[in-house]
């Protein structure tokens, strides 16, 4: 009877043993592909520190003359005239012309 526990222990030990180390035996396909090195990190700068005496530093945007309301004016009027328009449209036209400039 000791001999039967034994060689069922052995048999068990076995089977149990066998079924988790075979998922690490390298068939016959070779080795797994090697894994693509990692990404690089962000790259963290330190922020410029003002100094007491300093000015800050604007960066302003140079802006163009916007033309007058004039100026608008007349170039829906010369709109109007060269598209056609007789002179009683010629007003409605330039007053929502203007105004969407």
């Amino acid at each position: 009877m000791k001999r039967f526990l034994i060689l069922g222990g052995v048999i068990m030990a076995v089977a149990l043993g066998a079924g988790t180390a075979s998922g690490q035996i390298i068939g016959p396909g070779g080795l797994p592909p090697a894994q693509p090195p990692p990404l690089p990190g962000p790259k963290i700068e330190v922020p410029k520190v003002p100094k007491m005496d300093e000015l800050p530093e604007r960066n302003y945007v140079p802006t163009t003359p916007r033309p007058s309301f004039s100026d608008k004016v007349n170039a829906c009027l010369d709109e109007a005239a060269a598209s056609g328009l007789a002179p009683g449209d010629r007003d409605s036209y330039v007053r929502a012309c203007a105004n969407s400039r």
